[in-house]
């Protein structure tokens, strides 16, 4: 550990943002995959309803500052394009 006061803080400050950020980009990256299982299972309705939500999340963590912006907008063209490839 490092022996200055505003390094130790530091430390301290990354690992809870660090933290914050896991957190979130795991909320993210399970609303994927809940929108991919029901692309899977060309289930319509179901996909649109978890689309809807992990857009909402994907946006939140763009908004945060965990992802780039133009990162985000990828995953949700990305998964919007998948929903209406639905038939």
């Amino acid at each position: 550990m490092a022996n200055i006061k505003s390094a130790k803080k530091r430390v301290l400050v990354n690992r809870t943002k660090a933290a914050r950020n896991k957190s979130i980009k795991s909320a993210v990256k399970t609303s994927i995959k809940k929108v991919e299982a029901a692309v899977a299972a060309k289930d319509k309705e179901a996909a649109v309803a978890a689309l809807t939500e992990a857009t909402a999340t994907i946006n939140k963590a763009a908004s945060k500052g965990v992802y780039h912006k133009n990162n985000s907008a990828r995953k949700v063209s990305r998964l919007s394009k998948a929903v209406n490839s639905i038939a």
